[in-house]
């Protein structure tokens, strides 16, 4: 497991690159973080940053699969260093997303939903490159967990922190730093109903994997993937508890940040927001802003 240490020196490297994003109101005792104000609009940079940062041997370019923020994280880390970026994506990724990656400069292969990190390892064999997980890497989880120390500076007082759950880096991280530094903090998970694999997971004590096709009905396209051993390890032992949302709650924060908070969130992003409602109090983590223009039309339009 990653340690304070290592979010801490995390800290320092990624600090020239992302936005150190603020806590807003938003109620009576409810706060948000809103990653998605970060330059490709989602979390993930902040892991993609370190841990590009720390590779040995980049001249061959890196490789990741994704699907969609880790992504555009890697290619604008990559760009950043100066190296070729390769990422592996599945084919019902939004369109927004693939775009951007491509944007941003890397080369882009698109992929059945299942193949994503078998044509990564192949990228990685063929080409010498290096792989940068989505989550599974210690220092992915390390840049993550900047947030909670973060989030603790600005709100030494916080009682819960309400993180989505998907592969779990980023509730990894952010848990370290909040257990480690206040352990009285309550960690709350925060997933889609309809890709729940990690609150059953709780439940039964050991992992529990669902169907990549049952994962994949969620309009929360980045909240799609499953636990790894090692976030698995994280998450068992730091997480309090597990808030789950339905399609309607998830699109009604998507609504709700939109006209209330300002802010631009997708899907996923919105998932801890609709489980913070159910809490009552507590920062939650708006992890991404990268939506389909037409859902979000949709969302605005349905809840007017």
């Amino acid at each position: 497991m990653i340690s304070l240490d290592d979010i801490r020196a995390a800290a320092t490297v990624i600090a020239p690159h992302v936005v150190r994003t603020p806590l807003l109101p938003f109620g009576a005792g409810r706060w948000l973080k809103p990653e998605s104000l970060q330059p490709i609009g989602a979390f993930k940079l902040r892991g993609a940053l370190n841990a590009l940062a720390r590779l040995e041997n980049r001249s061959r370019g890196v490789v990741a699969y994704s699907s969609g923020n880790h992504a555009q994280a890697v290619a604008y880390a990559a760009r950043l260093h100066g190296v070729p970026a390769a990422i592996v994506m599945p084919y019902n990724t939004p369109a927004v997303k693939v775009e951007a990656t491509r944007t941003l400069g890397a080369e882009v292969f698109i992929v059945g939903i299942t193949e994503r990190v078998e044509r990564a390892e192949a990228l990685v064999a063929e080409r010498g490159a290096a792989l940068i997980p989505p989550f599974d890497h210690p220092d992915v989880i390390a840049g993550q967990g900047t947030i909670g120390l973060e989030i603790l500076a600005d709100l030494p007082d916080v009682d819960a922190v309400v993180v989505p759950m998907s592969g779990g880096g980023l509730i990894s991280g952010v848990a370290t730093a909040i257990k480690t530094l206040r352990p009285d903090v309550r960690v709350i998970g925060a997933e889609p109903a309809l890709a729940a694999d990690i609150a059953d997971s709780l439940r039964a004590g050991s992992l529990v994997r669902w169907d990549p096709v049952d994962r994949a009905r969620t309009v929360a396209d980045a909240l799609r993937d499953e636990p790894s051993g090692l976030t698995w390890e994280h998450i068992s032992e730091l997480v309090d508890d597990v808030i789950t949302v339905s399609e309607d709650e998830i699109l009604a924060s998507v609504a709700d940040l939109a006209r209330r908070a300002r802010l631009v969130a997708e899907p996923s992003g919105a998932v801890a927001v609709a489980a913070q409602a159910k809490l009552g109090s507590g920062v939650a983590v708006v992890s991404g802003g990268n939506v389909d223009p037409e859902l979000l039309a949709a969302a605005l339009t349905a809840r007017a």
